[in-house]
């Protein structure tokens, strides 16, 4: 199964360019489920002819870049924005699985209609997350509790979900970490299972549910 995997997109000024990046584990994480990594450059004029031509069957929305109006510090992507919408535009029409982290979560959450706010204190930390009442069908084996990395600015408090999104995890202050959608086989989370040692049995379990099954 294809994945189509969105980049950041970073200013390299020493050698005047713009380059697409995308962490190195996220492809052993990818492979080790037998699935096939396909990175999604950001300056593509069509990014939905590009993924029906790759036969593209699922898309990944990494972390990385701040959404368009939320950078302070010059790291926006405007066309990473445009390229994951036209993506999530496809994906709804084909029924994809897709899966949102930390900043993809955010992209998610705004693309279905909700709301971000600056959050302090999650950046380059661990913290508990606990379980919702909501039941899951794509996150397997949650305990009532969890810990996670966090590298985020920006969080998503339970009255900025968007409506289509069931929260799963929140952190201790109410701010949600993982949802799915009610009907469409898309979830997201705040943290980064790339960036663990090994993926953990919840973050394996998700990855699973949503594209191993999807094939």
């Amino acid at each position: 199964m294809r994945i189509a995997v969105s980049q950041r997109a970073d200013e390299v000024s020493s050698y005047c360019e713009r380059r697409d990046a995308l962490d190195q584990r996220w492809a052993a994480r990818l492979e080790s489920l037998n699935l096939t990594p396909v990175p999604m450059p950001n300056g593509l004029q069509d990014p939905q002819a590009w993924a029906r031509s790759l036969g593209i069957q699922g898309l990944l929305l990494t972390g990385g870049n701040d959404l368009g109006g939320l950078s302070a510090h010059g790291s926006g992507a405007p066309e990473r924005d445009r390229s994951e919408s036209l993506l999530l535009d496809l994906a709804c029409t084909e029924c994809w699985p897709v899966l949102g982290v930390c900043r993809g979560m955010q992209m998610l959450n705004k693309y279905l209609g909700g709301e971000l706010a600056p959050i302090t204190d999650h950046v380059a930390v661990r913290h508990l997350l606990l379980r919702s009442n909501q039941p899951t069908r794509l996150f397997g084996g949650l305990s009532a509790s969890m810990e996670v990395n966090s590298f985020h600015g920006f969080g998503i408090a339970a009255d900025m979900l968007a409506q289509p999104l069931l929260p799963v995890l929140h952190d201790a202050q109410g701010f949600i970490e993982a949802a799915e959608h009610r009907h469409l086989p898309w979830a997201a989370v705040m943290w980064h299972p790339e960036r663990e040692p090994a993926l953990s049995a919840t973050d394996q379990a998700l990855l699973a549910n949503l594209f191993k099954h999807h094939d």
